[in-house]
């Protein structure tokens, strides 16, 4: 039987419903297609290992595009992105300084992808029935018989992240080892709160940090980190754990805020849903996070709150420059993360440029005195999308339930009647 999902796609501001098929095409279409100029492919790393710049570079448009305005006078990036890769934001060591990769490492790990894609699309064996057997599993971060998801109900990408044709071993681009980095001693960690990029809430395995520093929740803390560039492995809180309170479950567990990275401070894809819609307005943008519905509201030309005025995930106020949308966010509540660490202090500048008809180009600085002595950044290009793929989430969902009858038994307290 084929499966179908339902999909909601935005078209001149009308909300259009359509069934579609969900597979790897389907899945595809979110990702990155091919750039529209040749790719500029990095040679051998031995002679031609191209070092990070030391900052923000200027966007660079593909051959032949040409920038619109749209009714406002706006550089027009009005539209439906994802962000979906195999990349990560920090960069594995075996590629040390180096930005861009080799054809030979593009080609394998993007045909890894794809046979993943094709077993994890199989149907599960029905003769299989030891619910304590382990398997290799398809799904980053899952084991077990049925491996957490057929590959038809995620979406983490299956292209190396290009930006301007270069296939990139990272997002960060600067420190130059595609690292953040090294924190301050006096630097803050935040364990529970809305989910940040980098951090330890989202799904096993992608909500893990892509390749961030280890989580720090105690107490089998939500999915840590696997090594530097790597993608997070599972966590799971159990026992007698006084962090399982409803106060203390982090707020995208109960469906408040986005997953790991999703709405930023640094947006970044995870596990699936890593699907954006941007609007424009005369006065403001509006930037649809559809992993749980986060909505960023930035108000163009106007100024930040006091600093005693706090936000879920800041105060963002934006400008134009030239052909470049310049957002910068501030006055962040202290629960919010970065790195595992409190945002409260960050001041979060991205910038968002078409750079062709299918690419924007989303870069970013991270400048947080509390945390760190330099400010460090990156870039990656947002593909364009067919649509919005909805992510149905309703709060406690049924985890948070079980989470606390179980803290309640390890308590001594009598199970509840089944239902």
């Amino acid at each position: 039987m084929t499966i179908r999902h339902l999909k909601t796609i935005l078209l001149s501001g009308a909300m259009i419903t359509a069934l579609v098929p969900l597979g790897v095409a389907a899945q595809n279409a979110a990702q990155p297609k091919a750039a529209s100029a040749p790719a500029k492919v990095g040679a051998a790393p031995a002679t031609t290992a191209r070092v990070a710049p030391p900052g923000p570079t200027a966007p660079m448009l593909y051959k032949g595009f040409v920038p619109s305005k749209n009714a406002f006078g706006q550089p027009d990036i009005t539209g439906a992105w994802s962000n979906g890769t195999t990349s990560s934001l920090t960069r594995q060591a075996i590629y040390g300084d180096r930005l861009v990769m080799t054809p030979e490492e593009v080609a394998a790990i993007e045909g890894t992808r794809q046979t993943q894609i094709a077993r994890a699309n199989k149907p599960t064996d029905p003769s299989v029935v030891d619910p304590n057997a382990t398997t290799t599993c398809d799904v980053p971060g899952y084991s077990g018989v049925n491996c957490g998801y057929n590959a038809g109900w995620t979406d983490p990408g299956d292209r190396v992240m290009r930006v301007h044709g270069e296939p990139r071993t990272s997002f960060i681009t600067y420190p130059v080892n595609g690292q953040p980095p090294a924190p301050k001693a006096t630097a803050t960690a935040v364990v529970v709160g809305p989910a940040g990029e980098g951090d330890d809430a989202g799904p096993a395995g992608r909500g893990g940090g892509r390749g961030s520093a280890p989580a720090a929740a105690a107490a089998g803390g939500r999915g840590g980190a696997a090594a530097a560039g790597g993608r997070g492995g599972g966590g799971g809180r159990g026992g007698l754990d006084p962090e399982n309170s409803p106060e203390r479950r982090g707020t995208a567990e109960r469906c408040l805020t986005s997953f790991g990275g999703s709405a930023g401070p640094i947006m970044t894809d995870q596990l699936y849903n890593n699907n954006y819609r941007i609007q424009q307005g005369r006065d403001s943008v509006a930037i649809w996070v559809e992993m749980v519905h986060e909505v960023r509201n930035v108000r163009l030309n106007s100024k930040h709150p006091a600093s005693s005025m706090k936000y879920w995930f800041g105060d963002a106020i934006g400008h134009y420059e030239g052909n470049t949308l310049v957002v910068e966010t501030t006055n962040f509540r202290p629960e919010n993360r970065i790195q595992g660490r409190s945002a409260e202090d960050l001041v979060m500048t991205e910038r968002f440029t078409r750079v062709a008809r299918d690419r924007l180009l989303y870069q970013f600085n991270v400048h947080s005195p509390a945390n760190w002595d330099v400010d460090w950044g990156g870039e990656y290009e947002f593909a364009a999308s067919p649509g919005i793929f909805e992510y149905a989430c309703h709060e406690g969902n049924y985890a948070l339930e079980g989470i606390l009858t179980g803290n309640l038994v390890a308590l001594g307290a009598p199970l509840p009647p089944a239902r």
